[in-house]
């Protein structure tokens, strides 16, 4: 025979079973793992990353978001995408927790400036002129005498700085590669750095077929390292970690390479 418990007896169990699951439920949101914010940065470099009817897209951007794919499969991560000129994405990036930020070229005076994920798209870059003016450029140092167009802050633009090319003198800079390619086509600069892919990209948008316009006088096998993606310094360890094997997982899949042969 079951004997009741008397009323106050009742009310201590019921106590005591409410105290419990309260500190069952506080234990388990103390040992939660919150959601990571992460902002993404980038510029309008077609074909890598541009924005088409407002949304970002391109053979870097789908390779990123492969990666933050993976990596919310055993991280909770919220990614914010936003495409700005390079120069402000490029100073964020360095002084920001939890920002990363694509497509960018490898180099050793950035070397030290920021946490590298790795590779997510190649990059040859070439000095182009306009084909029917037949410049001949067999060296870097024949470019001195003449006009080249850059990006601000762009690893074409920083690249030849460090080889002696000044700004005001025979650099003229832009905040995107597509006003390098309207002075190019207006007489305005005699060359224009950038990698082989986003020239004819740029082209094509114009209207233009980079095969009958465009000539590649030069190449810079120095900065032509691939594209890649970099947290900034100030960025957890253990995060940027986890964002490398997510790539390494990607490449191994067979998702990294359907995406480079989608966009070629």
């Amino acid at each position: 025979m079951v004997t009741a418990l008397p009323p106050h007896k009742l009310a201590r169990r019921a106590a005591a079973a409410l105290v419990f699951g309260t500190l069952l439920s506080t234990a388990g949101a103390a040992f939660a793992t919150p959601e990571t914010s992460v902002r993404v940065l980038t510029e309008e470099y077609p074909p890598y990353n541009f924005t088409v009817d407002g949304k970002l897209t391109g053979l870097s951007t789908e390779v990123v978001q492969a990666v933050i794919k993976e990596v919310q499969k055993e991280t909770p991560l919220k990614a914010s995408f936003t495409s700005m000129p390079w120069a402000r994405a490029y100073e964020i990036a360095q002084i920001e927790e939890n920002v990363l930020i694509y497509s960018m070229n490898r180099a050793k005076h950035r070397e030290q400036l920021f946490k590298w994920v790795g590779v997510v798209a190649p990059s040859d870059y070439y000095l182009y002129a306009l084909k029917k003016r037949r410049l001949q450029v067999r060296k870097l140092d024949d470019a001195q005498t003449l006009q080249v167009g850059t990006v601000n802050q762009a690893i074409g633009e920083q690249y030849l700085l460090q080889r002696g090319f000044m700004l005001g003198r025979n650099l003229q800079s832009s905040a995107k590669y597509e006003q390098g390619y309207d002075k190019l086509k207006l007489g305005r600069i005699d060359l224009w750095i950038i990698n082989e892919l986003g020239a004819a990209q740029i082209a094509r948008q114009a209207g233009d077929n980079p095969d009958e316009l465009l000539e590649k006088v030069l190449f810079l096998p120095e900065v032509s390292a691939g594209n890649y993606l970099a947290f900034s310094p100030s960025t957890p360890d253990a995060l940027v970690e986890r964002f490398r094997k997510a790539l390494e997982t990607i490449k191994k899949n067979g998702t990294y390479e359907a995406i480079q042969k989608k966009w070629r």
